[in-house]
């Protein structure tokens, strides 16, 4: 599979009906590459008009998809799996320019979108229903499980590539049609390179349409068109609030992934060494801007001080910098407003009385006038109710909480309003799972750090963090329904 997904390529239009149009408004969008600055390319600015011939073309190709046998389906779906590793360096290299992310982030998307395309390619063969015995005489009950129609895929700028694969990958599976919006910082990879990808292993015209565009203009008759039977959103509580009640408007599902505010719990007898470990990856990698990175470290106080220093001294040796050095770890964050709002709950933090340890401030970039570049930090002497612990800060920050017994670390734990990730370490896999049954969340991982995904298990949260699921069984669930079919084989007696 030979395709064109250099940041120069032309992306100038939509995809609707297997073809490359262009947009209804006439309007391009800006793509800036975040290390540099500078506008990358352009792509169109959907108006409500391309959004409604979008569903109407998925509306219609839907049907005929559906009925598409099983194993034709999953070798469309395993084709995407193959260009997904053709094109493995140059979608790395797509993912560097268009979201800030470093060579580790890349190849972390790449692989987890052959993940989900993997898994999703078995869905197909996956779908079956189930047969029960009547309380009728002589009635068949059969339960068949079909796809629920148009399936409406709102993706973030984080993760672009993977997290819109896992629902796109899944509900095409499943005999869907799928309209795409991407982020407006990520319409590439968050978007119409899915588009070339399902178009170049051979799915059928009309079946996966991408609208991209401002979501102030096109979001809420994306999240609320009468076509769609489904809503998969990923992004932050608020917003997911607004798309949760459009999409409930139809009577449409909603899958929403949302925000979190993910805890590293270390207790007094934990390995201090493995948890700063996982704590480095669990709230530097890809700049922290990660769902469920950790948003608060949790630290017995007869560590708390061990912890700190040798966390702080681990920060300060990450490399950070343009994403286009492959040696970065620390990369830029994805616009000025991102870094705004997350350096200012540094500084509240501060003026509310913690120490800052380390960072703090952007890095400069050489030939870059405004840096989005934040040096990794770690803030010390910080409560549950400060800014950067209360909130999600969704950047290189780690607040550092002390506390006395597990009863308040479970208490910390569980006093904020999200429930979507998080990790123990308690010196034995025993005590660290008695731990995390105690915490009120959708998934924890035991000597380890919160950014965990495998999509043959499920990934979900509670609370403020979302409803519905995915990956494996869980987002065949959204994307599909049951239908009771009974068959009277025989004469019935009625009643009356």
């Amino acid at each position: 599979m030979s395709l064109e997904l250099s940041p120069t390529t032309d992306w100038s239009d939509l995809y609707r009906d297997g073809e490359w149009v262009d947009p209804d408004s006439g309007e391009q969008l800006s793509v800036e590459d975040p290390s540099t600055r500078e506008s990358l390319t352009t792509v169109p600015a959907a108006n409500e008009d391309d959004v409604d011939a979008a569903y109407e073309t998925a509306a219609a190709a839907q049907s005929e998809w559906a009925e598409t046998p099983p194993t034709e389906r999953a070798q469309v779906i395993q084709g995407v799996v193959e260009g997904l590793q053709d094109h493995r360096e140059e979608i790395v290299d797509l993912l560097a320019h268009e979201a800030g992310g470093s060579q580790l982030m890349g190849e972390t998307s790449v692989h987890l979108a052959t993940d989900q395309a993997s898994e999703a390619a078995t869905l197909p063969r996956r779908l079956k229903g189930e047969q029960s015995a009547s309380n009728i005489p002589g009635k068949e009950n059969i339960v068949e499980r079909v796809p629920k129609g148009v399936v409406t895929v709102i993706s973030p700028w984080n993760f672009p590539l993977n997290l819109s694969m896992r629902a796109v990958a899944p509900a095409i599976a499943a005999g869907n049609a799928v309209v795409l919006k991407p982020a407006s910082n990520t319409p590439i990879s968050g978007g119409l390179l899915l588009a070339k990808l399902f178009e170049a292993a051979g799915l059928p015209d009309g079946v996966l349409n991408v609208v991209t565009g401002r979501g102030s203009e096109i979001g809420d008759r994306v999240a609320g068109h009468p076509e769609s039977d489904v809503v998969a959103f990923t992004g932050s509580t608020p917003v997911g609030r607004q798309v949760a009640a459009t999409a409930g408007e139809n009577l449409a599902i909603a899958a929403m992934e949302l925000g979190g505010n993910n805890a590293h719990i270390v207790t007094a007898d934990a390995d201090v060494e493995q948890a700063v470990d996982a704590a480095v990856f669990g709230s530097f990698v890809h700049q922290g801007q990660v769902c469920i990175s950790i948003n608060r470290h949790l630290v017995h106080e007869d560590v708390y001080d061990e912890y700190v220093e040798a966390l702080t001294e681990r920060a300060e040796s990450l490399p950070v910098g343009s994403a286009h050095d492959p040696d970065t770890v620390v990369g830029p964050i994805i616009d000025e407003s991102q870094r705004d709002e997350m350096l200012e709950y540094v500084d509240e933090t501060l003026e509310q009385g913690a120490t800052l340890e380390t960072g703090g401030e952007t890095v400069p970039v050489e030939g870059v006038e405004d840096s989005l570049v934040v040096a990794p930090t770690v803030i010390s002497d910080t409560t549950n109710d400060m800014a950067a612990a209360c909130n999600e800060h969704f950047g290189p920050i780690a607040p550092v909480i002390p506390f006395s017994d597990i009863d308040e670390a479970v208490a910390l734990h569980n006093a904020v309003d999200y429930g979507l990730s998080g990790s123990v370490h308690a010196g034995d896999v025993g005590t660290g799972k008695q731990i995390a049954d105690r915490l009120e969340t959708g998934m924890v991982h035991v000597n380890d750090q919160p950014i965990n995904d495998e999509a043959h298990v499920p990934f979900s949260g509670t609370g403020a963090s979302g409803m519905g699921g995915y990956n494996a069984m869980e987002i065949l669930r959204e994307v599909t329904e049951t239908k009771w079919i009974s068959l009277q084989h025989e004469p019935r007696e009625y009643p009356i």
